[in-house]
């Protein structure tokens, strides 16, 4: 994967100025390690008249599948799990766009304190990329590049050069020349523009993206004519995140035109309003309260049964006091979306050792399951026939036996207070029952008397004085003389 930049300069401006803005010595070779393989930067050529830079990117193919590439909504479609081979080391796309931003990150926020004026001089550049897969063709590059003041040449790349008859390949080779940027707009065109012009991203497309959009795109991307085309393929047409890019292009284009300030734009709701407290969603509240119920028990290794698509253990995983968690589910769908969201494939390995998810019924019991200073079942008995109930009850509280259990379940009474719930709903379509009050403590006693355990209750949520709290969550404790007996047996 190779990219090189050029100028040209004279005795009063050499080109070799070029080192300065890029950070980077003319006379050294320098190499960089990146997540995906090995970046070098060299100069082919280094004098007054003519300055060249060379990006090399040699990519590690092996690696790349074993990071996750092409698994889930944001990888490239072209990696499946066995490809090894495949175009990543050889042609443009997102894994130089990163290379460009970690090497030359300096360069590309317009930063330098040798020369603090030259950031902000335009120069004559040219920019050639020898492999660079295009979806639209050189038409496409075209017209992303020329409304940004390049002069491009886009060459189809045959397939084979022996057999012509073969046709072109969706690569182009690549040369843009400018007089009129500066070394920090072309780095941030290609920033953008490269995987976009690829329609792929080698990693998981998160919020994070939007607010890297914007910053590489200011100052240009408000008022290209190919905006929404940009914003959608950079953002892996990922539709939400690509809606809310649109919106703050608006505004910034809205901004440019009244030559004002995006934050006097953005004054429809008044200052009171913008700084009123919205209230915490209850699944929030359900959380905090468990997380601070396992911290104040003093639990480090925690079960979370039941995970479902891992936000628990995501808050979990943020209290280093946690020093293991599982998360436990049967469905294998939502152990991939938790998977996602906790980023295990790109989690360092410190941190991935303290998580694991882990297939499982939980009407069955599981050796892997014993020894835990705690596990949580939050929202989870309501989704299970009441025949089958008793199950779970002896997997988890007679063969697994944590020293804790916190239990969560919906408060029927409470239902009443959901303007949007019709009477004799459940709150859930899977939730095959929802206990009141009274038939949760009953069953928790009964359940804590018959596995020797203590049992407390805790609301979660506002404590309506007439109907009780919209979550009620059962706090089980081993009765002193359950854990001496267990302690004596294992000892023995």
């Amino acid at each position: 994967m190779f990219l090189t930049i050029s100028t040209s300069g004279t005795a009063a401006s050499p080109a070799t100025d070029l080192g300065f803005l890029l950070h980077k010595h003319p006379d050294s070779a320098q190499t960089f390690t990146t997540s995906h393989g090995i970046a070098h930067v060299f100069y082919p050529e280094a004098d007054a008249e003519r300055c060249t830079a060379a990006l090399l990117l040699e990519v590690d193919a092996v690696a790349l599948v074993r990071r996750g590439k092409g698994r889930g909504r944001g990888g490239a479609p072209d990696a499946a799990l066995a490809q090894y081979v495949n175009d990543r080391p050889y042609a443009a796309s997102s894994l130089l766009a990163v290379a460009i931003g970690n090497v030359f990150s300096s360069a590309v926020r317009g930063v330098c304190r040798a020369r603090p004026e030259a950031p902000a001089r335009p120069m004559p550049l040219r920019i050639e990329v020898p492999a660079l897969p295009a979806r639209g063709g050189p038409g496409l590059v075209r017209d992303l590049f020329e409304p940004l003041g390049w002069r491009v040449t886009a060459e189809p790349v045959a397939l084979d050069t022996e057999f012509p008859e073969w046709g072109d390949s969706r690569y182009v080779a690549l040369v843009l020349e400018s007089e009129a940027l500066t070394l920090s707009e072309a780095l941030r065109h290609l920033y953008v523009l490269l995987p976009v012009l690829d329609d792929a991203k080698h990693y998981w497309v998160s919020a994070e993206e939007v607010d890297k959009l914007l910053r590489a795109g200011e100052g240009w991307l408000s008022g290209h004519p190919e905006q929404k085309l940009i914003t959608s393929r950079y953002l892996s047409r990922r539709w939400s995140l690509t809606r809310q890019a649109m919106e703050r292009l608006e505004l910034v284009r809205l901004a440019e035109t009244d030559d004002s300030e995006v934050e006097e734009i953005d004054n429809a709701v008044e200052e009171e309003t913008e700084t009123e407290q919205k209230p915490t969603p209850l699944a929030v509240l359900r959380r905090e309260t468990i997380i601070d119920a396992l911290k104040r028990s003093g639990a480090a290794r925690v079960l979370d049964l039941g995970c479902g698509q891992g936000q628990l253990v995501q808050e979990l995983l943020k209290d280093p006091s946690f020093t293991e968690i599982v998360g436990v589910d049967v469905s294998m769908r939502a152990l991939t979306i938790a998977s996602r969201r906790l980023k295990l494939d790109r989690m360092g390995e410190r941190q991935a050792a303290r998580v694991r998810l882990l297939q499982g019924s939980l009407a069955y019991t599981d050796q892997r399951l014993k020894g835990y200073d705690a596990a949580v079942l939050s929202e989870v008995i309501e989704h299970l026939d009441l025949p089958r109930l008793p199950a779970l009850e002896y997997a988890v509280f007679g063969a697994a036996r944590p020293r804790r259990v916190l239990v969560t379940t919906p408060n029927v009474e409470y239902n009443v207070r959901w303007d949007s719930l019709p009477a004799g709903h459940t709150r859930h379509g899977d939730h095959r029952f929802e206990w009141t009050r009274a038939e949760f403590r009953s069953w928790a006693r009964r359940v804590a008397e018959l596995h020797g355990y203590q049992v407390a209750f805790t609301p979660v949520g506002p404590d309506d004085p007439e109907v009780g709290p919209p979550t009620q969550m059962a706090v089980f404790e081993k009765s002193t003389a359950t854990a001496g007996v267990e302690k004596e047996a294992k000892a023995a």
